[in-house]
């Protein structure tokens, strides 16, 4: 291959074979126009929604320079296994890390060369021409085709599993396939021990009662925790809207790290939204159903159980969405119940969604739209897997390998069981956020939507808001969370912290962990357009971002009151003891 000719024709042939390659791994990850999340075995029906694929083409410079690496590389492989006193480089994939990779000389191959492979493809998939979404596209195939294919995860190949199994005399292997038959029976992978969990035992524990309830929530209220002969409370409530698509708890997994009860312990009178787990009788539901019957109602029903003439509301994730949403309706209706508002991980400008926007095309939105536009339900499970999917080698395989392979039980994790813990959402509800959101974003075009019978504007919301962000989100990006600081026209605070989405959230102060980032430094509160423009300036904080709000949420809450003697009001009796039923149903 010395000669350009000689070249050329290579080229060709590696990025006829390739490209072919990587048009059926997006295929067969239902990437060819087929939406997000949708079981395997249904596949076949999408054949009339199936988009056909230009042909994937290579740049040719990047893609010489990784053919000649590829051959030093496997060159120097082939040397080292034929020198058996050779010491090899040491594998630093932790999937490879145990001691019988490294004794067993053709399990080190496999792994090195598994590895070696890897990286091309991965380079293969950065050298294709293109626009950012089709290269965002085949990069994701080629990541999840290489996560599947690992030798790691056949017992065949898998010399940890194969040493767990001779020293346990085979008993590893009786227990994988023990976990292996009861995960089939409850329909996804463990990620942890979930016998040794219960709701309102061990998880979502904090002191409360259900004050209100209708089809779509029930509405918490929260024992105030203050301290002193006189428990008080500030005059201002707090109301918690946390995402529809998974349940509120993880704002209240354990006392230590609860959200919920540190909001309760500095003198707030806490409420929480516990959305429904939607089953049949729920397949009808709209966007505009969960914003007036569901957000909007309990902004008034707490209004209306504390006198008070306006609250502080905080929203996570989507829930944020949906706050953001109901706050337009109501300026639009003239209401302004709502004095300060806090969003956490939320998109309300959908132009950076990162990974996600992979999934959406018109041809994955408006086959949402055919198959449960009008009703159906969107099951639990297929968001759960694939948002774990999304991270393929620690949410997925690493669980198939401990599982099965060696025939562990995973270790008892709180959050890991709120991650399995999934929830449905209505069709006509997850069709109409999954188009004018992530597809058109239409929140941030002034009267482009129509909810509840009012044109959507964002730039009414003319109240303070805090923006948090987590630096290392991959479900909503911070730049997409920093994004809602070019919406709203009111007075902001935008904070920084370390790690991901639900890791960066739940970060109590007396972990004193991670990190948080604030800038003080912007002319009368001006935000530039840009997050980078913006961390420039910023400031970095040792320990959590939760003192740094709480400080802000204070300076919005009023002045201090008797705390109520009891839950709810005269018009509004306690139902049942928080956690409440909604939240223990399975999806």
């Amino acid at each position: 291959m010395n000669s350009d000719a000689n070249w050329a024709q290579a080229a060709q042939r590696m990025q006829e074979t390739f490209g072919a390659g990587l048009q059926q791994a997006m295929g067969s990850l239902g990437m060819a126009g087929q939406p997000v999340g949708f079981p395997p075995m249904e596949l076949p029906k999408l054949t009339q929604f199936n988009q056909a694929h230009p042909p994937i083409r290579f740049d040719a410079d990047k893609l010489k320079a990784l053919q000649n690496r590829y051959i030093e590389d496997a060159t120097a492989l082939w040397n080292q296994g034929l020198q058996a006193s050779a010491a090899a480089p040491a594998i630093s994939d932790r999937r490879f890390s145990a001691e019988a990779w490294k004794v067993n000389p053709v399990s080190k191959f496999s792994a090195s060369a598994y590895l070696l492979n890897a990286r091309t493809l991965m380079g293969l998939a950065d050298a294709v021409e293109g626009d950012d979404k089709t290269r965002a596209r085949v990069q994701f195939a080629v990541e999840q085709w290489m996560a599947a294919s690992a030798p790691s995860n056949f017992l065949a190949l898998n010399a940890e599993a194969q040493q767990k199994a001779i020293d346990s005399k085979g008993e590893s292997i009786a227990k994988g396939l023990v976990n292996l038959m009861h995960d089939m029976k409850q329909g996804h992978v463990s990620m942890t021990d979930e016998s040794l969990f219960e709701v309102g035992k061990n998880v979502a524990t904090t002191e409360g009662a259900v004050v209100f309830e209708n089809e779509f929530f029930q509405l918490l209220e929260y024992k105030p925790l203050g301290s002193g002969p006189v428990v008080k409370v500030y005059e201002r409530p707090f109301l918690l809207v946390p995402p529809c698509i998974n349940k509120f708890y993880i704002l209240d997994l354990q006392p230590e790290n609860s959200l919920i009860r540190y909001a309760a312990a500095q003198g707030h009178r806490t409420f929480v939204v516990s959305w429904r787990n939607p089953d049949e009788s729920m397949a009808d539901k709209t966007w505009d159903d969960y914003i007036e019957n569901a957000a909007i109602k309990a902004i008034a029903v707490v209004r209306e159980i504390t006198g008070a003439e306006t609250i502080n509301a905080l929203g996570f994730c989507v829930g944020g969405t949906i706050l953001g949403t109901a706050l337009s309706v109501l300026a639009a209706r003239g209401e302004k119940p709502v004095a300060s508002v806090t969003l956490l991980t939320s998109l309300l400008d959908f132009t950076d969604t990162g990974i996600l926007d992979i999934f959406i095309d018109e041809t994955s939105v408006k086959f949402r739209e055919e198959e449960m536009g009008k009703g159906g339900l969107l099951k639990g499970r297929d968001l759960s897997s694939t948002f774990s999917f999304l991270r393929p080698n620690d949410l997925v395989w690493n669980y198939v390998v401990g599982n099965y392979l060696k025939g562990e039980t995973p270790p008892p994790f709180d959050l890991l069981y709120w991650n399995s813990d999934s929830t449905n959402l209505p069709g006509p509800f997850y069709a109409w956020y999954l188009r004018n959101t992530y597809f058109e974003n239409n929140l941030i075009k002034p009267g482009k939507t129509v909810v509840c019978g009012e044109k959507v504007d964002l730039g009414k919301i003319d109240i303070p808001v805090y923006i948090y962000g987590s630096r290392e989100d991959h479900i909503v990006p911070i730049g997409g969370a920093y994004a809602s600081t070019q919406q709203l026209p009111g007075k902001k605070r935008f904070v920084m912290g370390a790690s991901g989405h639900i890791a960066g959230v739940i970060n109590p102060p007396a972990k004193n962990k991670r990190s948080y980032w604030t800038n003080d430094k912007l002319p009368q509160g001006k935000f530039p357009a840009a997050h980078a423009d913006w961390l420039k300036g910023a400031t970095e904080h040792p320990g959590s971002w939760w003192t740094d709000w709480s400080g802000w949420l204070k300076s919005h809450a009023g002045k201090q009151i008797a705390a109520p003697k009891g839950y709810g009001s005269r018009h509004y009796k306690p139902i049942e003891a928080a956690p409440g039923r909604y939240v223990k149903v399975k999806a």
